[in-house]
């Protein structure tokens, strides 16, 4: 906790941070300040996302081991943990007008999900709901890209370049969806038991990857040389290659882990750093302190259930729980962090506006805007 606060507070000296604009609605920064900020959210993202796809691999067992004990607190705080800390922004009051405004996607699909999971993972055996697995883990890796996306959005925005342009952005859905296609074609590397007989589709998705990879350098490189600063073109790239442990390394921990890690921890950074530099609501170490105590108390609970697929019916209601939790993170996100939504925005040019000083700026359709989700 002391940890967050300091980086926040670090984070706030930086960005110059004043009271909101009247005529605006934004927070009025100093630029300096406010760059160095932004750039120091920028190489924190490259820092952990590449460290947690080295740290992985450098780790990671044979397939039929189990993690050692760092790998799996990696694991933890990257899978659990993350997916916990969205109940924190329950507590906000601007979120909790917002979720009660749209409760359908906010609130009744989010329970519908948990229920609904409960229920089938209790009432068909584990080899039945082994199959069901598969388009969970393909929603799961689509989130997966759809932050990668954000998060180069943000980048682009966060430095004062050009937002994505199509052709970029293109290249990282595609790049992400050949990642998905090689799962599916190879479910051993989400350490499923099954046999999809689609082997000759892992070739298809490797040549997609490395089609989008190649389009997406062209792209990045026909940018003008002061529209590719380095802290972004570094963000890009980790997010372009995003899946390519998939098509290399046969141990899921190498293939998977890395991904699993960093997407968590790249959306812990920016969670966090919504509780340590908000000047709204409660105290800011009482506002650290629940947002901990959130994510760590609600990881250690759906840690613990996410083990219990083999267990009795009754207690395979817990693992199907766990997974409907994950999947109503899945919506509650989508819907939260689309930048070319109003609210989305407004959150975050109010908490952390050296992330998106042009946020006014972005129409509400365009289709270029980010979506961190």
């Amino acid at each position: 906790m002391a940890a967050v606060e300091a980086f926040g507070a670090q984070w706030r000296a930086d960005s110059g941070e004043v009271p909101p604009d009247r005529t605006t609605g934004t927070s009025r920064t100093c630029s300096t300040k406010s760059h160095g900020a932004a750039r120091l959210w920028l190489w924190a993202t490259v820092v952990i996302t590449a460290g947690a796809f080295g740290a992985t691999i450098g780790v990671a067992p044979p397939s039929s081991a189990p993690p050692a004990r760092g790998l799996a607190w990696l694991l933890f705080l990257g899978s659990s943990v993350h997916v916990a800390s969205t109940a924190w922004l329950y507590t906000l009051p601007e979120v909790h007008s917002y979720s009660l405004q749209r409760p359908i996607r906010y609130v009744w699909i989010p329970i519908g999900l948990v229920l609904t999971a409960a229920a089938t993972a209790a009432a068909l055996p584990p080899a039945a709901m082994t199959w069901l697995l598969l388009p969970y883990f393909a929603w799961q890796f689509l989130h997966f890209q759809k932050q990668n996306l954000g998060i180069a959005a943000l980048a682009a925005s966060s430095v004062g370049v050009t937002s994505l342009r199509r052709t970029e952005r293109r290249a990282l859905v595609v790049a992400g969806g050949a990642g998905i296609v090689g799962l599916m074609a190879h479910p051993a590397l989400l350490q499923l038991g099954v046999q999809t007989g689609a082997g000759g589709l892992f070739i298809v998705g490797a040549l997609l990857f490395v089609g989008a990879v190649g389009y997406g350098l062209v792209s990045l490189v026909r940018r003008p040389s002061h529209e590719r600063p380095a802290g972004f073109c570094a963000i890009y790239l980790l997010s372009l290659l995003f899946s390519l442990p998939i098509f290399i390394f046969r141990s899921p921990y190498a293939a998977v882990g890395g991904m699993t890690i960093a997407h968590g921890f790249q959306y812990l950074l920016l969670v966090g750093l919504v509780a340590a530099g908000s000047r709204r609501g409660r105290t800011r170490v009482l506002r650290i302190a629940l947002f901990c105590n959130v994510a760590l108390l609600g990881g250690v609970v759906l840690g613990g259930a996410s083990h219990l697929h083999g267990s009795a019916p009754p207690v395979r209601l817990l693992f199907g729980a766990y997974l409907g939790a994950v999947m109503a993170h899945f919506v509650i996100d989508a819907g939260f962090w689309r930048l070319r939504d109003p609210f989305p925005r407004q959150f975050l040019a109010r908490h952390l506006p050296y992330l998106v000083p042009r946020v006014t700026a972005l129409p509400t359709a365009d289709g270029s805007s980010a979506d961190i989700r």
